[in-house]
Protein backbone atom coordinates (compact mmCIF):
# COMPACT_ATOMS: atom_id res chain seq x y z
CA UNK A 1 0.00 0.00 0.00
CA UNK A 2 0.85 3.55 -0.68
CA UNK A 3 -0.81 4.99 1.83
CA UNK A 4 0.96 3.76 5.16
CA UNK A 5 -1.39 2.99 8.34
CA UNK A 6 -0.15 6.50 9.72
CA UNK A 7 -1.53 8.37 6.84
CA UNK A 8 -5.60 8.07 7.29
CA UNK A 9 -7.08 7.00 10.46
CA UNK A 10 -9.95 4.11 10.06
CA UNK A 11 -14.26 5.01 10.96
CA UNK A 12 -16.56 2.19 11.18
CA UNK A 13 -20.51 3.30 11.22
CA UNK A 14 -22.28 0.90 13.55
CA UNK A 15 -25.03 3.21 15.29
CA UNK A 16 -27.95 1.86 12.91
CA UNK A 17 -31.10 0.16 14.95
CA UNK A 18 -31.27 -2.91 11.64
CA UNK A 19 -35.19 -2.30 11.70
CA UNK A 20 -35.75 -5.09 9.61
CA UNK A 21 -33.95 -7.77 11.63
CA UNK A 22 -37.01 -7.78 13.60
CA UNK A 23 -34.97 -8.40 17.45
CA UNK A 24 -34.02 -6.82 19.92
CA UNK A 25 -30.40 -7.28 19.19
CA UNK A 26 -28.54 -4.11 17.94
CA UNK A 27 -27.57 -5.12 14.13
CA UNK A 28 -24.23 -5.28 14.04
CA UNK A 29 -24.35 -7.96 17.28
CA UNK A 30 -26.19 -10.31 15.11
CA UNK A 31 -23.79 -13.29 13.88
CA UNK A 32 -21.85 -14.86 10.87
CA UNK A 33 -19.79 -18.01 11.28
CA UNK A 34 -20.98 -17.37 15.21
CA UNK A 35 -19.13 -14.10 15.16
CA UNK A 36 -20.81 -10.59 15.57
CA UNK A 37 -21.19 -8.37 12.55
CA UNK A 38 -18.75 -5.55 13.57
CA UNK A 39 -16.28 -8.24 14.72
CA UNK A 40 -15.43 -9.44 11.31
CA UNK A 41 -14.93 -5.93 10.39
CA UNK A 42 -12.47 -5.29 13.12
CA UNK A 43 -10.59 -9.05 12.26
CA UNK A 44 -9.89 -7.46 8.62
CA UNK A 45 -8.89 -4.45 9.49
CA UNK A 46 -6.01 -6.33 12.49
CA UNK A 47 -4.73 -7.99 9.37
CA UNK A 48 -4.14 -5.64 6.97
CA UNK A 49 -3.32 -2.94 9.26
CA UNK A 50 -2.57 -4.43 12.81
CA UNK A 51 -1.20 -1.18 14.62
CA UNK A 52 -4.34 1.12 13.86
CA UNK A 53 -7.37 1.46 16.14
CA UNK A 54 -10.44 1.75 14.37
CA UNK A 55 -13.16 4.36 15.60
CA UNK A 56 -16.78 2.91 16.35
CA UNK A 57 -19.28 5.40 15.74
CA UNK A 58 -22.44 3.27 17.87
CA UNK A 59 -25.96 4.09 18.56
CA UNK A 60 -28.57 2.01 19.60
CA UNK A 61 -27.71 -0.70 21.94
CA UNK A 62 -24.61 0.93 22.65
CA UNK A 63 -24.20 -0.89 26.20
CA UNK A 64 -25.05 -4.08 24.65
CA UNK A 65 -22.53 -3.30 21.85
CA UNK A 66 -19.72 -2.44 23.94
CA UNK A 67 -20.12 -5.34 26.18
CA UNK A 68 -20.41 -7.66 24.28
CA UNK A 69 -17.11 -6.48 21.96
CA UNK A 70 -14.90 -5.28 25.05
CA UNK A 71 -12.26 -7.24 23.79
CA UNK A 72 -12.02 -5.60 20.57
CA UNK A 73 -8.95 -2.83 20.20
CA UNK A 74 -11.12 -0.17 19.19
CA UNK A 75 -12.22 3.93 20.00
CA UNK A 76 -15.70 4.29 21.03
CA UNK A 77 -17.51 7.02 19.95
CA UNK A 78 -21.84 7.65 20.95
CA UNK A 79 -24.19 8.34 18.32
CA UNK A 80 -26.57 9.36 20.17
CA UNK A 81 -28.91 10.11 17.95
CA UNK A 82 -29.43 8.28 14.80
CA UNK A 83 -29.49 11.50 12.09
CA UNK A 84 -27.80 9.38 9.24
CA UNK A 85 -24.35 9.01 8.06
CA UNK A 86 -23.23 11.97 7.39
CA UNK A 87 -24.32 13.04 11.16
CA UNK A 88 -22.37 9.48 12.42
CA UNK A 89 -19.76 10.36 10.91
CA UNK A 90 -19.66 14.16 12.10
CA UNK A 91 -19.45 12.16 15.63
CA UNK A 92 -15.96 11.37 14.96
CA UNK A 93 -14.37 14.54 13.28
CA UNK A 94 -12.78 15.66 17.12
CA UNK A 95 -10.41 11.97 16.55
CA UNK A 96 -9.41 12.04 13.14
CA UNK A 97 -5.31 13.19 13.16
CA UNK A 98 -4.45 11.72 9.51
CA UNK A 99 -4.94 13.54 5.78
CA UNK A 100 -7.03 10.66 4.80
CA UNK A 101 -9.89 8.93 6.80
CA UNK A 102 -11.31 5.12 5.73
CA UNK A 103 -15.00 4.91 6.17
CA UNK A 104 -17.00 1.72 6.73
CA UNK A 105 -20.30 0.23 7.47
CA UNK A 106 -21.04 -2.07 10.83
CA UNK A 107 -23.41 -4.32 8.63
CA UNK A 108 -21.41 -4.89 5.34
CA UNK A 109 -18.91 -7.68 7.20
CA UNK A 110 -17.54 -9.46 4.35
CA UNK A 111 -15.04 -6.99 2.85
CA UNK A 112 -11.66 -8.47 2.19
CA UNK A 113 -8.37 -7.08 3.12
CA UNK A 114 -7.64 -7.27 -0.40
CA UNK A 115 -10.23 -4.65 -1.57
CA UNK A 116 -9.36 -2.80 0.78
CA UNK A 117 -6.07 -2.75 -0.01
CA UNK A 118 -6.73 -1.41 -3.58
CA UNK A 119 -9.18 0.89 -2.46
CA UNK A 120 -6.18 2.32 0.08
CA UNK A 121 -3.18 1.68 -2.32
CA UNK A 122 -4.79 3.57 -5.49
CA UNK A 123 -6.67 6.67 -3.91
CA UNK A 124 -4.15 9.81 -3.74
CA UNK A 125 -4.27 12.21 -0.62
CA UNK A 126 -6.51 14.93 -2.92
CA UNK A 127 -8.89 11.93 -4.40
CA UNK A 128 -12.19 10.70 -2.70
CA UNK A 129 -11.99 7.24 -3.27
CA UNK A 130 -15.01 4.92 -2.81
CA UNK A 131 -16.20 0.92 -3.55
CA UNK A 132 -19.36 0.20 -6.05
CA UNK A 133 -20.48 -3.34 -7.48
CA UNK A 134 -22.94 -3.91 -10.00
CA UNK A 135 -26.07 -5.66 -8.41
CA UNK A 136 -28.20 -7.99 -9.95
CA UNK A 137 -30.94 -6.66 -8.23
CA UNK A 138 -29.88 -3.00 -6.52
CA UNK A 139 -33.23 -2.55 -4.77
CA UNK A 140 -33.35 -0.31 -1.74
CA UNK A 141 -29.17 0.61 -2.47
CA UNK A 142 -27.76 3.57 -3.04
CA UNK A 143 -27.11 4.25 -7.40
CA UNK A 144 -23.70 5.78 -8.66
CA UNK A 145 -24.51 8.34 -11.04
CA UNK A 146 -22.12 8.52 -13.80
CA UNK A 147 -21.75 11.20 -16.95
CA UNK A 148 -21.03 9.94 -20.43
CA UNK A 149 -17.32 9.80 -20.09
CA UNK A 150 -17.92 7.29 -17.22
CA UNK A 151 -17.33 9.97 -14.26
CA UNK A 152 -18.93 9.77 -10.87
CA UNK A 153 -21.60 12.60 -10.71
CA UNK A 154 -23.74 11.20 -8.22
CA UNK A 155 -25.02 9.50 -5.77
CA UNK A 156 -28.40 8.42 -5.13
CA UNK A 157 -30.55 6.42 -2.42
CA UNK A 158 -33.32 4.70 -3.86
CA UNK A 159 -36.03 6.92 -2.16
CA UNK A 160 -34.82 10.02 -3.63
CA UNK A 161 -33.75 8.26 -7.22
CA UNK A 162 -35.82 8.92 -10.17
CA UNK A 163 -37.17 6.18 -12.34
CA UNK A 164 -34.14 6.48 -14.85
CA UNK A 165 -32.16 6.31 -11.92
CA UNK A 166 -33.64 2.97 -10.59
CA UNK A 167 -32.76 0.98 -13.46
CA UNK A 168 -29.15 1.62 -12.68
CA UNK A 169 -27.29 -1.38 -11.28
CA UNK A 170 -24.19 -0.29 -10.22
CA UNK A 171 -24.88 0.34 -6.49
CA UNK A 172 -22.56 2.56 -3.21
CA UNK A 173 -21.51 -0.12 -1.13
CA UNK A 174 -21.06 2.67 1.72
CA UNK A 175 -17.03 2.16 1.87
CA UNK A 176 -14.84 5.32 1.36
CA UNK A 177 -11.58 6.69 1.54
CA UNK A 178 -11.80 10.28 1.86
CA UNK A 179 -9.30 13.38 2.17
CA UNK A 180 -9.84 14.37 5.72
CA UNK A 181 -10.18 18.10 4.91
CA UNK A 182 -12.90 17.25 3.07
CA UNK A 183 -15.23 16.14 5.31
CA UNK A 184 -13.84 18.73 7.99
CA UNK A 185 -15.13 20.87 5.93
CA UNK A 186 -18.53 19.77 4.25
CA UNK A 187 -20.31 17.20 6.87
CA UNK A 188 -21.16 20.68 8.88
CA UNK A 189 -22.82 22.32 5.58
CA UNK A 190 -24.80 18.92 4.83
CA UNK A 191 -28.64 19.74 4.91
CA UNK A 192 -31.35 16.74 5.77
CA UNK A 193 -33.60 17.98 2.75
CA UNK A 194 -33.95 14.01 1.26
CA UNK A 195 -36.88 11.40 2.06
CA UNK A 196 -35.28 10.08 5.29
CA UNK A 197 -34.86 13.26 6.23
CA UNK A 198 -31.09 12.41 7.28
CA UNK A 199 -27.81 13.80 6.68
CA UNK A 200 -26.46 11.55 3.93
CA UNK A 201 -22.30 10.99 3.88
CA UNK A 202 -22.99 11.11 0.01
CA UNK A 203 -23.78 14.82 0.00
CA UNK A 204 -19.98 15.09 0.51
CA UNK A 205 -20.01 13.84 -3.38
CA UNK A 206 -21.44 16.98 -4.71
CA UNK A 207 -18.90 19.10 -2.44
CA UNK A 208 -16.30 16.53 -4.08
CA UNK A 209 -17.15 17.27 -7.65
CA UNK A 210 -17.75 21.54 -6.84
CA UNK A 211 -14.09 21.30 -5.52
CA UNK A 212 -12.65 19.56 -8.19
CA UNK A 213 -11.00 16.57 -5.74
CA UNK A 214 -10.80 13.26 -8.33
CA UNK A 215 -13.11 10.67 -7.60
CA UNK A 216 -11.77 7.10 -7.80
CA UNK A 217 -14.10 4.00 -7.77
CA UNK A 218 -12.98 0.24 -7.17
CA UNK A 219 -14.95 -3.10 -7.43
CA UNK A 220 -14.98 -6.33 -4.83
CA UNK A 221 -13.99 -9.24 -6.46
CA UNK A 222 -17.42 -11.08 -5.40
CA UNK A 223 -20.19 -8.56 -4.89
CA UNK A 224 -21.17 -10.95 -1.31
CA UNK A 225 -18.01 -8.80 0.02
CA UNK A 226 -20.03 -5.35 -0.13
CA UNK A 227 -23.16 -6.55 0.60
CA UNK A 228 -24.97 -5.30 3.86
CA UNK A 229 -27.20 -6.68 6.54
CA UNK A 230 -30.51 -5.50 6.58
CA UNK A 231 -32.67 -9.02 7.55
CA UNK A 232 -32.16 -12.55 8.48
CA UNK A 233 -32.58 -13.61 4.77
CA UNK A 234 -29.24 -11.21 3.43
CA UNK A 235 -27.83 -12.43 6.70
CA UNK A 236 -28.31 -16.37 5.88
CA UNK A 237 -27.26 -16.04 2.33
CA UNK A 238 -23.63 -14.52 3.76
CA UNK A 239 -23.70 -17.13 5.83
CA UNK A 240 -23.53 -19.71 3.34
CA UNK A 241 -21.36 -17.66 0.87
CA UNK A 242 -18.69 -17.15 3.71
CA UNK A 243 -19.07 -21.26 4.82
CA UNK A 244 -18.36 -22.25 1.07
CA UNK A 245 -15.21 -19.90 1.00
CA UNK A 246 -13.96 -21.10 3.77
CA UNK A 247 -14.63 -25.16 2.75
CA UNK A 248 -13.02 -24.08 -0.42
CA UNK A 249 -10.02 -22.83 1.87
CA UNK A 250 -9.31 -26.05 3.89
CA UNK A 251 -9.81 -28.17 0.56
CA UNK A 252 -6.87 -26.91 -0.62
CA UNK A 253 -4.71 -26.97 2.12
CA UNK A 254 -5.72 -31.35 1.96
CA UNK A 255 -9.00 -31.43 3.68
CA UNK A 256 -11.42 -34.06 2.04
CA UNK A 257 -15.08 -32.82 2.61
CA UNK A 258 -17.80 -35.48 2.02
CA UNK A 259 -19.49 -32.72 1.22
CA UNK A 260 -18.38 -29.15 1.24
CA UNK A 261 -21.90 -27.43 1.42
CA UNK A 262 -22.67 -29.11 5.17
CA UNK A 263 -19.88 -28.31 6.76
CA UNK A 264 -19.66 -25.46 9.00
CA UNK A 265 -16.61 -23.32 10.78
CA UNK A 266 -18.08 -20.87 13.05
CA UNK A 267 -14.54 -20.27 14.97
CA UNK A 268 -10.95 -20.38 14.07
CA UNK A 269 -9.72 -24.15 12.19
CA UNK A 270 -6.28 -25.18 11.81
CA UNK A 271 -5.52 -28.09 9.60
CA UNK A 272 -2.81 -30.57 8.84
CA UNK A 273 -2.84 -32.79 5.84
CA UNK A 274 -4.84 -35.62 4.65
CA UNK A 275 -7.66 -34.98 7.56
CA UNK A 276 -11.10 -36.39 6.32
CA UNK A 277 -14.51 -34.75 7.39
CA UNK A 278 -17.54 -36.18 6.86
CA UNK A 279 -20.88 -34.53 6.85
CA UNK A 280 -22.40 -32.03 9.19
CA UNK A 281 -19.50 -31.15 11.41
CA UNK A 282 -19.56 -27.95 12.85
CA UNK A 283 -16.27 -26.68 14.28
CA UNK A 284 -16.77 -23.59 17.18
CA UNK A 285 -14.16 -21.82 19.07
CA UNK A 286 -10.39 -22.56 18.21
CA UNK A 287 -10.10 -26.39 16.51
CA UNK A 288 -6.42 -27.47 16.09
CA UNK A 289 -6.63 -31.03 13.65
CA UNK A 290 -3.47 -33.10 13.33
CA UNK A 291 -2.65 -34.69 10.17
CA UNK A 292 -4.80 -37.61 8.89
CA UNK A 293 -7.53 -37.46 11.62
CA UNK A 294 -11.25 -38.65 10.54
CA UNK A 295 -13.85 -36.93 11.76
CA UNK A 296 -17.25 -38.56 11.53
CA UNK A 297 -20.92 -37.19 10.52
CA UNK A 298 -22.79 -34.77 12.72
CA UNK A 299 -20.02 -34.31 15.07
CA UNK A 300 -19.10 -30.94 16.99
CA UNK A 301 -15.59 -29.99 17.63
CA UNK A 302 -15.33 -26.80 20.50
CA UNK A 303 -12.26 -25.84 21.54
CA UNK A 304 -10.59 -29.41 21.08
CA UNK A 305 -6.56 -30.18 20.19
CA UNK A 306 -6.20 -33.40 18.02
CA UNK A 307 -3.50 -35.28 17.50
CA UNK A 308 -2.37 -37.21 14.67
CA UNK A 309 -4.37 -40.01 13.40
CA UNK A 310 -7.46 -39.50 15.89
CA UNK A 311 -10.65 -40.98 14.42
CA UNK A 312 -13.75 -39.32 16.21
CA UNK A 313 -16.83 -41.54 15.60
CA UNK A 314 -20.41 -39.86 14.36
CA UNK A 315 -22.33 -38.00 16.53
CA UNK A 316 -19.89 -37.07 19.00
CA UNK A 317 -19.22 -34.11 20.59
CA UNK A 318 -15.76 -33.16 21.58
CA UNK A 319 -15.89 -29.76 24.06
CA UNK A 320 -13.14 -27.85 25.58
CA UNK A 321 -10.91 -31.56 25.44
CA UNK A 322 -7.25 -32.54 24.14
CA UNK A 323 -6.50 -35.91 22.63
CA UNK A 324 -3.41 -37.13 21.76
CA UNK A 325 -2.10 -39.10 18.58
CA UNK A 326 -4.28 -42.68 18.01
CA UNK A 327 -7.00 -42.02 19.53
CA UNK A 328 -11.00 -43.37 18.82
CA UNK A 329 -13.42 -41.80 19.82
CA UNK A 330 -17.54 -42.73 19.60
CA UNK A 331 -20.21 -43.08 18.16
CA UNK A 332 -21.95 -40.59 20.30
CA UNK A 333 -19.73 -39.21 22.80
CA UNK A 334 -19.68 -36.58 24.77
CA UNK A 335 -15.84 -34.96 26.21
CA UNK A 336 -16.30 -31.68 28.81
CA UNK A 337 -13.82 -29.46 28.94
CA UNK A 338 -11.39 -30.20 30.97
CA UNK A 339 -10.23 -33.50 29.33
CA UNK A 340 -7.09 -34.71 28.25
CA UNK A 341 -6.85 -38.16 26.34
CA UNK A 342 -3.51 -39.62 25.61
CA UNK A 343 -2.30 -41.22 22.72
CA UNK A 344 -4.77 -44.89 21.53
CA UNK A 345 -7.42 -44.14 24.56
CA UNK A 346 -10.71 -45.30 23.06
CA UNK A 347 -14.06 -43.90 24.24
CA UNK A 348 -16.67 -45.41 22.96
CA UNK A 349 -20.64 -45.52 22.49
CA UNK A 350 -22.53 -42.83 25.32
CA UNK A 351 -19.34 -42.21 27.40
CA UNK A 352 -19.33 -39.04 29.33
CA UNK A 353 -15.70 -37.93 30.19
CA UNK A 354 -15.49 -34.46 31.87
CA UNK A 355 -12.55 -32.67 33.47
CA UNK A 356 -10.41 -35.92 33.67
CA UNK A 357 -6.95 -37.34 32.71
CA UNK A 358 -6.80 -40.60 30.73
CA UNK A 359 -3.89 -42.51 30.66
CA UNK A 360 -2.48 -44.11 27.37
CA UNK A 361 -3.91 -47.29 25.53
CA UNK A 362 -7.14 -46.67 28.28
CA UNK A 363 -10.67 -47.59 26.95
CA UNK A 364 -13.67 -46.52 28.31
CA UNK A 365 -15.78 -48.65 25.72
CA UNK A 366 -19.75 -48.41 26.46
CA UNK A 367 -22.67 -46.22 28.65
CA UNK A 368 -20.19 -44.64 31.54
CA UNK A 369 -19.49 -41.43 33.48
CA UNK A 370 -16.16 -40.27 34.27
CA UNK A 371 -15.59 -36.80 36.07
CA UNK A 372 -12.86 -35.13 37.86
CA UNK A 373 -11.01 -38.25 37.83
CA UNK A 374 -7.41 -39.66 37.10
CA UNK A 375 -6.77 -42.50 34.79
CA UNK A 376 -3.56 -44.60 34.05
CA UNK A 377 -2.17 -46.35 31.57
CA UNK A 378 -3.92 -49.54 29.80
CA UNK A 379 -6.88 -48.69 32.41
CA UNK A 380 -10.14 -50.88 31.01
CA UNK A 381 -12.88 -49.34 32.33
CA UNK A 382 -16.06 -51.54 31.81
CA UNK A 383 -19.60 -50.92 30.52
CA UNK A 384 -22.00 -48.49 33.09
CA UNK A 385 -19.49 -47.72 35.30
CA UNK A 386 -19.88 -44.11 37.48
CA UNK A 387 -17.80 -42.16 38.74
CA UNK A 388 -19.57 -40.80 41.47
CA UNK A 389 -17.96 -37.09 41.96
CA UNK A 390 -20.26 -34.59 43.25
CA UNK A 391 -21.82 -34.63 47.12
CA UNK A 392 -24.09 -32.49 46.80
CA UNK A 393 -21.92 -29.76 47.87
CA UNK A 394 -18.56 -30.54 46.41
CA UNK A 395 -16.86 -32.77 43.32
CA UNK A 396 -14.38 -35.00 44.36
CA UNK A 397 -11.38 -36.75 42.68
CA UNK A 398 -11.06 -40.67 41.29
CA UNK A 399 -7.71 -41.70 40.70
CA UNK A 400 -7.15 -45.40 38.93
CA UNK A 401 -3.81 -46.37 38.55
CA UNK A 402 -2.37 -48.31 35.68
CA UNK A 403 -3.34 -51.79 34.40
CA UNK A 404 -6.56 -51.85 36.38
CA UNK A 405 -9.32 -53.35 35.53
CA UNK A 406 -13.21 -51.92 36.74
CA UNK A 407 -15.93 -54.27 36.25
CA UNK A 408 -19.36 -53.11 34.36
CA UNK A 409 -21.65 -51.32 36.25
CA UNK A 410 -19.46 -50.61 38.96
CA UNK A 411 -19.81 -47.17 41.06
CA UNK A 412 -16.66 -45.29 42.24
CA UNK A 413 -17.44 -43.19 45.21
CA UNK A 414 -15.23 -40.16 45.22
CA UNK A 415 -13.16 -39.24 46.93
CA UNK A 416 -11.33 -42.65 45.92
CA UNK A 417 -8.21 -44.43 44.85
CA UNK A 418 -7.84 -48.06 43.03
CA UNK A 419 -4.17 -49.19 43.02
CA UNK A 420 -2.11 -50.20 40.21
CA UNK A 421 -3.44 -53.53 38.87
CA UNK A 422 -6.18 -53.45 40.77
CA UNK A 423 -9.57 -55.37 39.57
CA UNK A 424 -13.37 -54.22 40.58
CA UNK A 425 -15.23 -56.98 40.41
CA UNK A 426 -18.70 -56.21 37.56
CA UNK A 427 -22.02 -54.72 40.07
CA UNK A 428 -20.00 -52.98 42.95
CA UNK A 429 -20.29 -49.61 44.94
CA UNK A 430 -16.89 -48.82 45.74
CA UNK A 431 -16.77 -46.36 48.47
CA UNK A 432 -13.01 -47.01 50.10
CA UNK A 433 -9.71 -46.99 48.37
CA UNK A 434 -9.06 -49.96 46.65
CA UNK A 435 -5.83 -52.07 47.22
CA UNK A 436 -3.00 -52.83 43.93
CA UNK A 437 -3.26 -56.07 42.28
CA UNK A 438 -6.38 -57.20 44.56
CA UNK A 439 -9.81 -58.18 43.87
CA UNK A 440 -12.46 -55.54 45.15
CA UNK A 441 -15.87 -56.00 44.97
CA UNK A 442 -19.03 -55.31 47.46
CA UNK A 443 -22.10 -57.26 46.64
CA UNK A 444 -25.51 -57.98 48.56
CA UNK A 445 -25.82 -61.99 48.43
CA UNK A 446 -28.18 -63.53 46.10
CA UNK A 447 -31.15 -65.09 46.79
CA UNK A 448 -34.20 -66.21 45.22
CA UNK A 449 -37.62 -66.48 46.92
CA UNK A 450 -39.86 -69.56 46.18
CA UNK A 451 -43.50 -69.50 45.82
CA UNK A 452 -43.08 -65.37 44.64
CA UNK A 453 -45.50 -64.75 42.40
CA UNK A 454 -45.90 -61.01 40.21
CA UNK A 455 -48.73 -58.80 41.30
CA UNK A 456 -51.49 -59.27 38.25
CA UNK A 457 -53.37 -56.42 37.39
CA UNK A 458 -56.99 -55.90 38.31
CA UNK A 459 -59.55 -56.56 35.90
CA UNK A 460 -61.90 -53.60 35.22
Amino acid sequence: MSNGPNTFDIVILAAGQGKRMQSRLPKVLHRLANRPLLEHITRTLYELIPDKKPIVVYGHGGEQIQKTLGHLSVEWVLQSKQLGTGHALQQALPYLQSPQVLVLCGDVPLISGDTLKKLISTTTVDALGLVTANFPDPSGLGRIVRDEAGHVQDIVEEKDASEKQRKIKEINAGIYFFPTELIKKGLPTIENNNAQQEYYLTSILSQAIQNKYPIHTIQPNAIEEVQGVNDRIQLSHLERYLQKQLAEKFMRQGVTLSDPARFDVRGDLSVGQDVTIDINVIVEGYVKIGNECVIGPHTVLRNVILGDRVEIKAHSIIDGAEIAADAIIGPFARIRPGTVLASRTHVGNFVEIKNSNIGEGSKINHLSYVGDSKIGKQVNVGAGTITCNYDGVAKHRTIIGDHAFIGSNTQLVAPITIGEGATIGAGSTITRDAPPNQLTLCRTQQRSIPHWQRPQKKEE
